[in-house]
This record gives C-alpha cells, sequence and structure tokens, in this order.
C-alpha cells in the first residue's frame, strides 16, 4: 500500500492516556519531534501497522520484550517487521539466555500492553537491542504507547533514543521448496 492510499492519521490521539503522553515526553527530552500519530483502525500487529502508514511491514520496528534468564531484567528487542527473532541470535549477543516474557509482566516492567509497547518511556530501563535489518530504511514507524499509535523515527534515531545496539538477531530465512 502506497502512502497516497493510506487512511489519514490524526496527529493527536482522541484518548491521550499516560502510556502515550510518556512516550511523547521521552521524545522531546531527547529532542525528537514529537511524530506521533493515531489510527483508529488499529496498529497493534506490523501487518496493521504498515497498512495504516501506508508502508512496508519491513519498516515497523516491532518491540518485543524478553525476560533476562537469572536476573529477570528486561530485554527490549526491536525487531523490523517482516522478521522473527531467533532466541539462540537473541541470547548470544546478550551473552545470556532469554524467555518470552508473559503480557502482565510485560505491562508491569514497562507500562506498556502488547501492542503499543513503545520503544521509550519504559518504567524499567530494559537493555535494548536493534534489529539490523532497520538500518536498511531511511524512514520507520513504531509504537507510540498503545495499540493505536505509532511515530515516524529512524534506526539511528532509535540507537540514540535508547542507548541499544544493532544486533543480527532475525532469524534466518527457510529455504526455498525445490532448492
Amino acid at each position: 500500500m502506497s502512502a497516497a492510499y493510506a487512511p489519514a492519521p490524526t496527529t493527536t490521539p482522541a484518548a491521550s492516556g499516560g502510556s502515550i503522553e510518556r512516550v511523547r515526553a521521552a521524545l522531546l527530552a531527547a529532542g525528537h519531534p514529537d511524530t506521533i500519530r493515531s489510527y483508529p483502525e488499529g496498529t497493534r500487529s506490523a501487518a496493521d501497522a504498515a497498512a495504516a502508514v501506508g508502508c512496508t511491514v519491513g519498516q515497523i520496528a516491532k518491540s518485543l520484550v524478553f525476560r533476562l534468564s537469572g536476573s529477570g531484567r528486561p530485554v527490549l528487542v526491536i525487531a523490523s517487521g517482516a522478521n522473527r527473532v531467533d532466541l539462540a541470535k537473541l541470547g548470544a549477543a546478550l551473552g545470556a539466555a532469554v524467555k518470552r516474557a508473559d503480557a502482565g509482566w510485560v505491562r508491569e516492567a514497562t507500562g506498556f500492553a502488547i501492542g503499543g509497547v513503545a520503544p521509550v518511556g519504559h518504567l524499567t530501563a530494559p537493555r535494548v537491542l536493534i534489529d539490523r535489518a532497520l538500518a536498511e530504511f531511511p524512514r520507520i514507524w513504531a509504537a507510540a504507547g498503545s495499540p493505536q499509535t505509532v511515530f515516524e523515527t529512524s534506526a539511528e534515531a532509535l540507537l540514540r533514543l535508547t542507548g541499544g545496539a544493532l544486533a543480527d538477531i532475525a532469524e534466518d530465512a527457510p529455504p526455498a521448496l525445490g532448492a
């Protein structure tokens, strides 16, 4: 879908809750413009967000929360919407095993509900890894605190905003059938 056919976003979310305002405050405090946009039809999944924004699924920066084994510290993985995270690669990049976090723990640790986890504004500072594939795009969109909001940014800006590091954490593509 091209941007010309995407529904027009609203610039101020209709229900500016605490999570969205926390993201806005974190962006502005870091010198990032307020590019938060609201899409009433929802941006809960990477496919939904891409359709709403009018970009490719690869340009969606999905935020996935894991628990670092042992310490239980949150780990935020910001992955391209086109990729699945390889847990073995993630563990190798972190130097420790990780496990998937359940929805209740994600909300408790980050302050965000699944579907609206933003890269910034977390209640507990996470360790952050960013999918190297996102650096291929000059513009990307990330959740802004709710399942209806996103903000426009770049991989370079996400690195600065989160203090994260680029990492090769995507699953390898399966071989083509008949190859």
